[in-house]
């Protein structure tokens, strides 16, 4: 089975559509499936990260201006759409699906694309365009989520929608196999937020953590490789006592299991924290966090600070201050948390298994 990845990150975007589309495709290699990315060179692409993954990527040229991302490729679709058909033809090879994972890319797109390959999924979360997809994945926790696609989305298409498909990786789905009590008291602060962080809030965080002064507890401090304030990070991180410095980790599970509290943005990384259990304030940096953020805080799992242009430090001082001083708030967090998603189900990879339902129905 031939699989094709359609996606993108920069400094705009950020990592996390590449890195939960490197989870499906990990999961699906391990059933002898050939995956191939097709990624555009952006600013802050992740192309060398994946090739180090061990993963085929095929590059798309680079926008040419300077509008970048998602604007770009929602503006010039079309050319977007001939050159991947370009790089399939290229590949010569019969493609069973092909993945979008990509908020500026639609029906248009995916209808042009239809005759180069037997199937369509789409991973989105806005719910804000059509699509002409076999499949969709929304992993995120909606409190309409059973209507928000309807009418974007063909009669024949399978929704696998919630949190209880999302994508995790391999060592996440592990480190529950340990058991961590979490008793509410704080040792141990993971800071992360996102491979790119384009708003500059772990800085802010790390400027809040220097003001407070609390020297018992381990920071944790985590940025992406594509981060251009990382150097900066890392120096801040020496001035402050018990604060550790991380890039491009490949044990991100293992700082989360480790941590009591974490400080950082919305996207696919809630759903991680979430499955450990582990409380968290979170910061909304962009438009497209701002639904499932607010949703799930509703549900009490996570704390939600706000938009990151109202969060100043004096907002970070004291929520992080009320839960330091109070471990019932924490265990009361903790215990949303395990109410939102259940691990047993996500350990199926449901969604592996729907892909390889459609090489089935191939071979009929």
């Amino acid at each position: 089975m031939n699989v094709v990845i359609r996606t993108d990150a920069s400094i705009e975007i950020g990592t996390g559509h590449v890195m939960r589309c490197l989870t499906l495709a990990k999961q699906l290699k391990r059933h002898s499936v050939e995956v191939t990315f097709i990624c555009r060179d952006f600013e802050g692409n992740t192309v060398s990260f994946l090739r180090s993954q061990g993963e085929n990527v095929a590059v798309l040229s680079p926008s040419g201006s300077d509008v970048q991302g998602v604007q770009w490729t929602k503006e010039n679709w079309n050319q977007d759409a001939e050159e991947t058909i370009a790089i399939l033809k290229e590949i010569n090879q019969e493609v069973d699906l092909i993945i979008v994972d990509h908020y500026g890319l639609d029906c248009r797109w995916e209808s042009t694309l239809l005759g180069f390959s037997k199937h369509t999924m789409v991973i989105d979360d806005l719910a804000d365009r059509i699509h002409d997809c076999d499949l969709l994945l929304d992993q995120n926790y909606y409190l309409n989520a059973d209507e928000r696609y309807k009418g974007l989305v063909p009669e024949r298409c399978v929704q696998m929608l919630g949190p209880n498909y999302v994508l995790l990786r391999e060592e996440f789905l592990q480190a529950t196999n340990e058991p961590r009590v979490r008793t509410g008291e704080v040792n141990n602060i993971l800071v992360f937020f996102g491979g790119t962080d384009p708003t500059g809030e772990t800085i802010k965080t790390l400027e809040t953590i220097k003001e407070l002064i609390i020297p018992k507890i381990e920071i944790n401090v985590v940025v992406g490789a594509s981060n251009p304030r990382g150097h900066e990070i890392e120096l801040m991180c020496k001035e402050i006592p018990n604060t550790n410095f991380f890039c491009q980790v490949n044990n991100m599970a293992e700082l989360m299991w480790n941590a009591d509290l974490a400080i950082g943005a919305g996207g696919a990384t809630i759903w991680e924290r979430c499955f450990l259990e582990l409380p968290s304030l979170i910061t909304i940096i962009a438009d497209n966090q701002r639904e499932v953020t607010e949703a799930v805080a509703s549900q009490g799992s996570i704390l939600c600070l706000g938009e990151n242009i109202k969060v100043d430090r004096e907002i970070i001082k004291l929520e992080i201050f009320k839960l330091l001083t109070n471990s019932g708030k924490l265990e009361e967090m903790r215990k949303c948390c395990q109410a939102l998603l259940n691990p047993s189900l996500i350990k199926l990879n449901m969604i592996t298994k729907a892909i390889l339902k459609l090489r089935t129905r191939n071979s009929l």
